[in-house]
């Protein structure tokens, strides 16, 4: 199994990923987050400069925030400075998108964006929709150094349902997917994905689709519980941007949160109900992925921290993760908190990578 980092995109720390390369992890996968993080094209610019052999991608681009033809030239850019080994990894916009009040795209309108985007990775013509015209566009300027379209850049399609995990299927070359507690998601992921495949008539299977699951992960020492500070510091942030995604869901399409949140929710939306309305979308994900606030710590439960992230022993993480790869899973992309993310990094590496 390759191991992979997530990376909230950090103009100011790319020596992270070059830290990375050098504990043999794969994949650097950086997040486009424009209230939030970096810009990150911007960011992969300098780690493409400073890396040698770790792959390099955007994890994700957000369709709704840039032009299809402004990402494909971005990642393309990319490929350029670090070619043949760029990714373009593109999903809908629960965050990027939430955190300015808008809705991120809806499937046909990802779709649309899909259609749009394949063919420009490749340096092709493709058909760009507007006011219900329909306007060839390619990139004209191919043979100069702008942008390499030699190196082939996979498309890798963030997935959270069986309608975009179909839609990885049909115009992707891997998914992105939250992680899996156990085989049977990992069986039920793929049922989806294959309903795109199937569509698309393309020759794939589970030994030429990529599939990665984005985690937090703790190794824990003897005896330490699973709300250890420790833990606390490395998944906690990861754990409260899945409940951040639940009160999204709750509050703008009625979904009833996990059972695992039961007992917090009414102390969970009743503090957010003291915060402005009208700018509670910029309340919601503060220290997205990063940092927990102090006022959240108190709803990160043993019970929260294991349903969202990979948290165990030495053997019990390579037993677990060993069962998921003889199911299809190929990659791990760890988002650790920020304040303990050399930590993190070098203890996956020496306790996890090239033991799975």
């Amino acid at each position: 199994m390759d191991f992979g980092l997530c990376v909230a995109s950090q103009i100011s720390d790319i020596e992270y990923v070059v830290e990375a390369e050098k504990l043999g992890f794969t994949d650097a996968w950086f997040g486009d987050s424009q209230m939030i993080w970096s810009d990150c094209y911007a960011s992969l610019a300098l780690a493409a400069e400073k890396t040698k052999v770790i792959n390099l991608g955007t994890g994700v681009a957000i369709a709704g925030t840039r032009a299809a033809s402004v990402h494909a030239a971005g990642i393309a850019t990319i490929n350029q400075i670090a070619p043949g080994r760029t990714f373009f990894g593109v999903g809908a916009g629960n965050t990027a998108m939430r955190i300015m009040g808008l809705p991120p795209l809806k499937i046909k309108e990802f779709k649309k964006f899909l259609q749009e985007v394949k063919p420009l990775l490749s340096g092709k013509e493709s058909m760009m929709e507007r006011s219900k015209k329909l306007i060839p566009i390619k990139h004209i300027m191919q043979k100069e150094g702008f942008v390499n379209f030699n190196d082939y850049i996979p498309l890798h399609v963030s997935g959270f349902g069986p309608k975009s995990l179909a839609l990885a299927g049909e115009f992707g070359d891997g998914a992105i997917i939250s992680m899996p507690p156990n085989v049977s998601y990992m069986e039920a992921y793929w049922a989806m994905i294959q309903e795109g495949i199937n569509l698309s008539q393309k020759n794939i299977n589970k030994d030429n689709f990529t599939i990665t699951a984005l985690t937090a992960i703790t190794i824990l020492n003897k005896d330490e519980k699973v709300d250890s500070g420790r833990v606390k510091k490395e998944c906690g942030p990861m754990a409260m941007a899945a409940i951040h995604y639940a009160y999204e869901q709750w509050r703008n399409f009625g979904h009833s949160p996990p059972d695992v949140y039961k007992d917090i929710w009414s102390d969970y939306t009743s503090m957010l109900k003291l915060f402005p309305q009208e700018k509670i979308h910029q309340r919601i994900h503060e220290g997205h992925n990063c940092w927990v606030l102090a006022e959240e710590e108190k709803f990160l439960t043993p019970e929260i921290l294991k349903s969202t992230c990979l948290i165990g022993t030495q053997d019990y993480l390579i037993e677990h993760l060993k069962e998921l790869q003889s199911f299809g899973l190929d990659k791990l992309m760890i988002l650790p908190g920020l304040d303990s993310r050399y930590e993190v990094l070098k203890r996956v590496s020496k306790d996890l990578i090239g033991n799975i």
